[in-house]
């Protein structure tokens, strides 16, 4: 085989690893990629129906009910409300009427969210910025319809 030839076979090895490498990398991050939506995006049907995602924004006051590790709470933009089912110990931080961000995915009939976690505030002034600008942007939106 010829100098030339042994190159040209070592450069398309050499694609070939790189391209599989970087097929394998985006892959991993494809299934690790979770997005954030809140309420009223999970409402209008915008959030993956068999994927996980993350929901987040206000814990609904009187909405916690807790039947031993089972807990059921409504979570609220203010504008609309998701119920939400978690199996497992909650965060201390976790209240009703504070900021909390739920990571799952919806049931089947794709109305209610079962959480495989349950993120609570850190400190008194925290709230994720993305729940931060859901409850905004829901409570104009909840204003310029009470103008109408």
């Amino acid at each position: 085989m010829k100098p030339r030839h042994k190159r040209f076979a070592l450069i398309i090895g050499a694609l070939a690893v790189l391209g599989t490498a970087a097929a394998l990398v985006l892959n991993a991050f494809e299934e690790n990629l979770v997005f954030f939506f809140t309420p009223s995006q999970v409402v209008n049907g915008e959030a993956p129906k068999n994927r996980a995602f993350r929901i987040g924004g206000m814990v609904k006051e009187g909405s916690v009910q807790r039947d031993g590790v089972n807990v059921r709470f409504v979570v609220t933009d203010t504008a609309n409300d998701v119920p939400v089912t978690y199996t497992g110990i909650l965060p201390d931080l976790f209240r009703e009427g504070k900021g909390v961000v739920a990571q799952g995915k919806l049931d089947d009939s794709g109305k209610a969210f079962k959480a495989s976690e349950v993120l609570a505030k850190h400190d008194e002034n925290y709230m994720p910025p993305e729940a931060q600008h859901a409850l905004d942007k829901a409570a104009v939106e909840k204003a310029s319809k009470t103008l109408k």
